[in-house]
């Protein structure tokens, strides 16, 4: 065990002795134990300061605090001017393993999706690889799904050093707009990064566009070294803005897309579930076969293979890669067909960029109506609900609008949130009943996206997560009809 003087920031000052070990860090007063460090955090709603008599009976022996909150405690006080980045970097100290090669990847849209496939792509070329985002931690040995985009700081360190321990030597994970701002990525060795595209979401956090792109930011200004790789699809939303800032910050910009420097699209083509593609990589051109929809997927593959590119894969071993990738579970996922024949889709999209992209990329499949299936988030920003009901009115043929996560809101008036810009639409609130109702109604021809909660196996309705998975409502509804 580390000596507690040893983890503490140079900007920190101390009232007390450091000179002993400790056997932890938390910022959750319930996890403390005998020996901890606790970090009084002050949060949004709740001041972690009011927990420090409980973690002190607990066991905690330090208390990290900043700078202003009055504290007697018979213990060490570490003062800090950002307790938060002050926790991280005592994390990172506490669990110091990590994997030689690191790439993390911020933006709005397409963050699972891209760690996923460069975890794939590093596969393949024959390193051990791991991915940590929405879906969960996923590696060679062991997967846990399910979680936040960006664990807490403490948490996310000893998951890095664990998966370093497992022989983990090329990490993919995502870099959460909440995670960079609040500081938990501070003392992850990040050696690559990437930005996927930048639209509305987290408007209930962030005050502005702005502010959003700034925390989005910091992980190009303050945690990827200088002249360190980063990659970037210009062409995508806020692309051209993202690459400015990370040129101004002394990052290099690694572009990839249609007027990529690095991995230029120069053509692509449907075919059948997947897309031709024809790229030229230093000169070269190559033809893939893309086995993904949307253009969307296909910029998220080439950030991949950007990212796999700057981190030293053989250009041909990306290629081969390319061609083999799987889409994450509840990603535009092909799930089946009803009796009549109609094909049917569950994706994640539950912003409106992402919306309107799952719309675009299944629409030349419809040969008749296309059938979406949506709802919004309760206890999230509700000024893009009206959006998202535009896009999917302007999207699809035939609208459902059903509950997705009420949480603590009334879940009849985010419906109505939504309706107000697409007032023909069907409301079903039962989400389970608003699927039956789609596999009843969708005729040959027609294409059906479930959209909203992709992977998710629960559904937060009040302060309870009751189990509730769009996979096996579907397979169920569709099974039941034969």
């Amino acid at each position: 065990m580390p000596n507690l003087g040893e983890l503490i920031p140079s900007d920190c000052l101390v009232e007390g002795a450091v000179d002993f070990t400790i056997t932890g860090l938390t910022p959750d007063s319930r996890a403390v134990e005998r020996g901890f460090v606790f970090a009084a955090i002050r949060g949004t709603q709740v001041d972690g300061a009011k927990f420090i008599p409980k973690a002190i009976e607990q066991g905690a022996i330090a208390i990290l605090l900043d700078e202003e909150t009055p504290c007697d405690a018979q213990v060490t006080i570490i003062r800090s001017p950002n307790p938060r980045k002050s926790l991280a970097e005592m994390a990172a100290s506490f669990f110091p393993k990590q994997p030689s090669v690191i790439a993390a990847v911020t933006g709005t849209a397409g963050k699972s999706s891209v760690v996923s496939f460069l975890r794939q792509i590093w596969e393949h070329a024959g390193f051990e690889a791991a991915s940590i985002g929405t879906v969960g931690i996923v590696s060679s040995k062991s997967s846990t799904y399910g979680g936040l985009t960006t664990p807490d700081a403490v948490k996310l360190h000893e998951t890095i050093q664990n998966l370093a321990e497992e022989g983990v030597t090329h990490l993919a994970f995502e870099a959460s707009s909440h995670g960079l701002d609040q500081y938990r990525l501070d003392g992850v060795k990040v050696t690559h990064a990437a930005f996927t595209n930048l639209g509305r979401d987290h408007m209930d956090y962030h005050p502005d566009i702005d502010d959003y792109m700034r925390a989005k930011m910091r992980l190009f200004r303050d945690l990827l070294p200088v002249g360190a790789p980063a990659v970037i699809d210009e062409n995508a939303p806020f692309g051209a803005a993202a690459q400015t800032q990370i040129e101004d910050a002394r990052r290099v910009a690694w572009g990839v897309g249609k007027t990529g420097t690095k991995i230029r699209l120069m053509d692509v083509a449907r075919s059948g579930f997947g897309q031709n593609l024809v790229l030229a990589i230093d000169g070269v051109d190559h033809s893939v076969f893309l086995p993904l929809l949307g253009d969307f997927q296909v910029s998220n593959a080439l950030t991949a293979a950007g990212l796999a590119l700057a981190s030293g894969v053989e250009v041909e071993a990306i290629i081969e890669a390319l061609a083999d990738l799987k889409g994450e579970k509840g990603r535009l996922e092909y799930v089946g067909q009803n009796n009549a024949g109609a094909l049917f889709f569950i994706d994640y999209a539950h912003k409106v960029e992402a919306l309107q992209n799952i719309l675009e990329a299944l629409r030349p499949y419809a040969e008749n109506q296309l059938i979406v299936v949506f709802g919004a988030g309760g206890d999230r920003d509700n000024g893009k609900r009206p959006l998202m009901g535009k896009a999917a009115c302007e999207g699809s043929d035939l609208v459902i609008v059903t509950d997705d996560n009420p949480r603590s809101e009334d879940p009849a008036l985010i419906r109505g949130q939504i309706l107000v810009e697409v007032p023909d639409a069907l409301e079903i609130g039962d989400r389970e009943e608003a699927i039956n109702e789609a596999v009843k109604r969708a005729k040959s021809g027609d294409v059906v996206v479930i959209a909203g909660k992709g992977h998710e196996t629960g559904q937060i309705v009040g302060d309870k997560i009751l189990p509730f998975s769009d996979h096996e409502v579907l397979a169920r509804a569709l099974n039941d009809e034969g």
